[in-house]
């Protein structure tokens, strides 16, 4: 190997694993920093939940045009617009002197995200093959899920030690180092067969989908769900999906393929995946708020920051082994296990009481992290291992996004469940703990009806699908936050 081309994958590899552990730990952070930003700023949660939906929703419309905007007009330039956008994002955050611009720079942080993730992964792809590649995604999976782990940790110390703003101040500074890393060592890459007409409709379309959906799953308890508003939230969704679809049909280089979903066993991986991913997220956001809330556990962002870390570790550590099971017991049977321990863990929160103490829950949010651990890896490589090799960037594509839908829909459902049985329960005089558990409870509940759906999802995303490589499981056990679309026989042309 030249010493140009050692320089170019030391580059590429060296600032995607750090900027995606910071894109991940910015991420998983928000949620334990959210209590204190409210009450700095004056900002209700209620408010201050678009923070994450906000994020998500930018990122499920951006993160396939991302790659494309790489691929035609040059990977290396998206990653920098990526990061240079990330630090925009930080600083507009970490000087917010109201909650409003704070869920502005999530927004723009979410496009942000997207740029630095599907771009880091294509400039992977281009520099590195065969054992190569299998290390760099291992690598690259590695700093995702220690950064989605740490994140809350980080965040917590860092609020107890400077204030909320610490976070996005660091963020920035590191985002702004990598760049000119990156324009030194990386080298510029394209895609000069792919089409250069960009699908900028169908990235509109994606959001006018999806942002009246989640406004009506947010609002729908306080409005009432036969409500105008609601229904008129809801009509505009149905009506941008059947614009969405002629559109998709017509363009040169659609966002999604609608050929692929026809192939139901990606379909049934993706619908897996969107339900994990999103379950993950919306408990993720009810345990941060309820762990810190002084009339249950108040706990500072610290402390809960600590008391999420074995669940993200758990995810971390048992990734690795969902190979070798999905070897031995077949990828639907790891995928059905694992919605099933996901489901018990909410059944048993949706018991919770006020009287119940961490040591209480705790071993139920063991069971929902193993339990996204088991049917994570393998649906992602059924992903990818169900289309033929010049489909798989799109297969991983369509799974990338169903992770921020699933991310986005969940937590405005979970999180409007939440306030609003909290509310009435308040309402009708009881005390604010045993409102909160009831919250709690009954948003754990319905959690666990989405996670039952993934067990019949499990069957139909395991059938008749090709064996996984071995890269198909490298790439699932080591990201669990991402489908990593990996090629063995050909790479992208540089230049």
């Amino acid at each position: 190997m030249s010493t140009t081309t050692t320089t170019a994958h030391s580059g590429v590899l060296g600032t995607a694993c750090v900027s995606t552990f910071v894109v991940n730990a910015n991420t998983s952070a928000v949620s334990i920093l959210l209590p204190s930003i409210g009450s700095d700023l004056g900002v209700s949660i209620d408010l201050l939940q678009w923070a994450v939906t906000g994020y998500m929703l930018v990122g499920a419309a951006t993160i396939v045009t991302s790659g494309a905007l790489g691929d035609v007009f040059g990977r290396r330039r998206m990653f920098v617009y990526g990061l240079l956008l990330f630090v925009v994002s930080c600083v507009l955050i970490a000087l917010a002197p109201g909650g409003w611009l704070v869920i502005v720079g999530r927004v723009i942080q979410g496009a942000a995200g997207a740029a630095i993730l599907a771009s880091g992964l294509s400039l992977l792809s281009v520099v590195t093959t065969g054992p190569a590649q299998m290390r760099a995604v291992a690598l690259w999976g590695g700093a995702a899920a220690a950064g989605a782990a740490a994140g809350p940790v980080l965040g917590g110390v860092l609020n107890e030690a400077t204030g909320w703003q610490g976070l996005f101040w660091i963020d920035a500074g590191i985002a702004a180092v990598c760049v000119p890393w990156v324009l030194r060592t990386v080298p510029e890459s394209r895609d000069p067969a792919r089409p250069r007409k960009i699908d900028v409709a169908g990235t509109l379309l994606v959001a006018a989908v999806l942002a009246p959906f989640v406004f009506a799953m947010t609002e729908g308890s306080s409005w009432g769900w036969a409500s105008v508003p609601t229904l008129v939230c809801l009509v505009i969704s149905v009506v941008a999906a059947v614009v969405f679809v002629a559109v998709e049909r017509r363009v040169a280089a659609p966002l999604v393929d609608l050929r692929l979903l026809r192939n139901t066993r990606l379909v049934g991986a993706t619908t897996a995946i969107l339900i994990g991913a999103g379950a993950i997220a919306g408990l993720s956001l009810l345990i941060s708020l309820y762990f810190q809330e002084p009339a249950t556990f108040g706990m500072s962002s610290l402390e809960a920051g600590l008391a999420t870390l074995p669940l993200a570790a758990l995810v971390i550590l048992a990734a690795p082994a969902v190979t070798p099971l999905a070897h031995k017991f077949t990828p639907r049977a790891v995928i059905i296990a694992g919605f099933v321990l996901m489901t018990a863990g909410f059944a048993v929160l949706g018991a919770v009481g006020p009287s119940w103490t961490y040591w209480a829950m705790l071993p139920a949010l063991v069971g929902i992290a193993v339990g996204l651990a088991l049917s994570n890896g393998p649906a992602s490589s059924i992903a990818t291992a169900s289309v033929a090799e010049e489909e798989v960037g799109a297969a991983s594509g369509i799974s990338n996004m169903a992770r921020y839908v699933g991310g986005a829909v969940l937590t405005a459902v979970a999180a409007g469940i939440y306030g609003s049985v909290t509310a009435n329960r308040e309402a009708a005089g009881d005390p604010r703990g045993s409102s909160l558990a009831d919250g709690l409870a009954v948003s754990c509940l319905a959690l666990a009806i989405f996670s039952a759906s993934g067990i019949v999802l499990g069957l139909l995303a395991a059938r008749r699908a090709r064996r996984p490589r071995p890269l198909d499981y490298a790439a699932a056990a080591a990201a669990t936050a991402h489908t990593l679309p990996v090629h063995t026989a050909e790479r992208a042309p540089l230049g």
